[in-house]
């Protein structure tokens, strides 16, 4: 048992110590990819909703250094054809990139290097007749093991694009961690000896280059296209009905604070953490920490690119905004348009994707009060009072109150056309 090759089923043991909602299906899912040309699994899904969870829970059911069997009993997993035949049979590698960039020294810049040296030090140790200790380039390191004791590994690895949030703008070292993950997960016959498969999690989908993915032989489930995958992105309604009866709170006041993501296969999904808090505090509250990448989005609300500070505007006041999410290029710098920034807003869970509509809205209470925060003081007041024009106009006119909605409707015209569009008989439409 290792830190990076085989670390054992101590982190799930942990996570079942704890109030545990069974998400041991996505085993079966992966079981059924091992060995094909599907191998290769790449999910992503905002933080606190149970990334490294489900990482750890793989480690623990292929991890072939312990034996895990207990562990599952009784799970979704063990009653699957497919638990037997594969419960703790490979080695495992497990990677959390941002622990690597956590113990840089040198703000990230060594990260590619420290990773590969990391493993490849372990599997000498477990392997000293297959690895010298002058390798450096991980992939070979593994080919070289594959190659001698004749078995393939699974590799696991978690916050995938750490490295594209935190040295946002390092291309060079981004370039550097693509190289690395192709020549793990290219393809060809050096993947297909050294891969059973992999999983990889993260907030973003893998980065594209264009209009292409950089690991174009991964299969991709995000939020905005999680196929298969919906119900493990997050708690369904079933899941949170149970555990509102467990802990005996009411689910309609669950429902209006963290309900909101909807899936073509999947109805409601929760965000878990916020869900988990409530239960364990018995507060019905905003549990989502702003995080760094929305405090930089502020700047975008206040410039207003391409409408943005509008959209944002009526989707505080209820409505839906299109979006056309196919240009994002899957990281956090890359913005030519509003809709760039309102996609990087879906992945980062701020915003629910209707993929039949192609539409945008803030989800729940929970997120509707972060938006909120985020647009409060001096600096975004122009924001805060176009939203309370719209809310004006619209009390006015549920009263009937002709000349109040004659003057809200020219506040409200007045804060959200520009000089040129003034005149327009569109310009105070939803859009």
């Amino acid at each position: 048992m290792g830190t990076y090759l085989n670390p054992g089923n101590n982190g799930f043991q942990t996570i079942l110590n704890g109030t545990y909602v069974d998400k041991t299906g996505l085993i079966d899912f992966i079981n059924q990819t091992i060995n094909t040309p599907q191998k290769l699994t790449s999910f992503s899904h905002p933080r606190r909703f149970g990334k490294s969870f489900a990482a750890k829970m793989l480690c623990a059911y292929y991890d072939k250094s312990c034996d895990s069997r207990s562990l599952f009993e009784g799970l979704e997993i063990s009653k699957k054809d497919s638990f037997d035949r594969y419960l703790n049979r490979y080695d495992v590698i497990y990677l959390d990139i941002t622990w690597f960039i956590s113990r840089s020294k040198n703000k990230g810049e060594n990260v590619v290097l420290d990773i590969q040296t990391a493993v490849i030090n372990e599997l000498i140790k477990a392997f000293p007749n297959c690895v010298s200790g002058d390798e450096t380039f991980l992939p070979d390191a593994l080919l070289s093991v594959s190659q001698k004791e004749g078995h393939s590994f699974i590799i696991i690895i978690d916050e995938c694009d750490a490295l594209f949030r935190e040295a946002k703008d390092d291309i060079a070292l981004q370039k550097e961690y693509i190289q690395l993950l192709r020549g793990l997960f290219k393809g060809g016959t050096t993947t297909d000896q050294t891969i059973a498969a992999a999983y990889m999690t993260g907030i973003l989908p893998i980065k594209k280059y264009g209009t292409e993915s950089a690991l174009t032989d991964f299969q991709e489930y995000s939020m905005t296209r999680p196929g298969k995958l919906a119900e493990y992105v997050g708690f369904t309604e079933d899941e949170v009905r149970t555990l509102c009866d467990a802990y005996q709170m009411k689910f309609d006041d669950m429902q209006a604070w963290y309900d909101g993501y909807s899936f073509s296969r999947i109805d409601h999904v929760y965000n878990p953490n916020s869900v988990m808090n409530a239960l364990r505090q018995e507060e019905l509250q905003n549990y989502w920490t702003q995080t760094e990448t929305f405090e930089s989005l502020r700047n975008y609300i206040e410039i207003n690119k391409d409408g943005l500070k509008d959209a944002i505007v009526r989707m505080l006041g209820g409505q839906r905004v299109k979006v056309n999410v196919s240009t994002f290029q899957n990281d956090i710098i890359s913005f030519d348009t509003k809709d760039d920034v309102l996609t990087l807003l879906i992945h980062l869970g701020y915003l629910a994707y209707n993929p039949k509509q192609k539409e945008v809205s803030i989800p729940n209470q929970e997120v509707t009060e972060a938006f909120e925060a985020c647009i409060n003081g001096k600096k975004y007041m122009r924001v805060e009072q176009a939203i309370n024009n719209a809310e004006r106009l619209l009390d006015a006119t549920l009263r009937r109150e002709s000349d109040t909605v004659a003057q809200a409707q020219e506040a409200v015209h007045e804060e959200c056309s520009s000089v040129l569009t003034y005149n327009d008989e569109n310009s105070g439409s939803p859009g």
